[in-house]
């Protein structure tokens, strides 16, 4: 799966807001995006990850249990601790109850819109 110009933009565009010692998921993101464009899923927020992220602190978003992708899931785990982001107690996934970004005050915006 590809994903056009202006949704990869937006999908790094979030993610570069995501806090150091903080996390987001897949789904999270494309909510965010989604209020902005109108489309798009987890998948193509992974997809677009997974094609240009580099650039951007990827670690930082991971799957609705707190998992970063398994092809990369021992160096994302290590930036994570390193960064102080909370994982649950066997260092196994991100507990996403204490990391979590809150899009609305946590990056300044009102309900409803997207950074």
């Amino acid at each position: 799966m590809r994903v056009d110009e202006e949704y990869l933009e937006s999908v790094l565009d979030v993610v570069e807001t995501v806090p150091r010692g903080s996390a987001t998921t897949y789904g999270d993101v494309a909510e965010v995006v989604g209020r902005r464009l109108g489309r798009g899923g987890p998948r193509q927020v992974g997809a677009a990850l997974r094609d240009s992220g580099g650039a951007v602190p990827w670690w930082r978003v991971v799957n609705a249990q707190g998992r970063p992708p398994a092809h990369q899931q021992t160096r994302a785990l290590g930036l994570l601790r390193d960064e102080g982001c909370p994982l649950v107690a066997d260092g196994s996934r991100v507990d996403l109850r204490s990391a979590r970004v809150d899009w609305g005050p946590a990056v300044g915006l009102a309900a409803g819109e997207g950074p």
